[in-house]
């Protein structure tokens, strides 16, 4: 089998500095970061919705739209390579523990 001059990953990102991988790596963390704040924001809210028995649809509508939106935003990581997806997955967890911390520091 005979070998290429780059491997399966090619960090240089088509020759720029090196830097640069990882100002493109924080750029999906941060991006994952503001979809998982986002994401369990709407969360809470469609939990308090159904909880304090209010409009059952705008529950419904939040569930769908944070689906659909966190399943684009991976999709979109995903198809530009492991490494953006797992730093957006990454930023979104980071999101997930600073939520929860916060929601356990409030009950009492």
């Amino acid at each position: 089998m005979e070998m290429d001059e780059f491997g399966m990953i090619d960090w240089s990102l088509h020759g720029g500095p090196d830097w640069s991988v990882a100002l493109y790596l924080v750029g999906y963390l941060t991006a994952g970061f503001g979809l998982g704040m986002l994401y369990f924001h709407a969360l809470r809210r469609s939990a308090d919705l159904l909880a304090t028995g209010g409009r059952a649809w705008t529950a419904a509508a939040l569930t769908l739209g944070r689906l659909a939106l966190a399943g684009a935003m991976l999709t979109f990581a995903g198809m530009q390579g492991a490494a953006p997806l797992l730093a957006m997955a990454l930023g979104f967890l980071i999101a997930r523990s600073c939520i929860m911390r916060r929601a356990l520091k409030a009950t009492p």
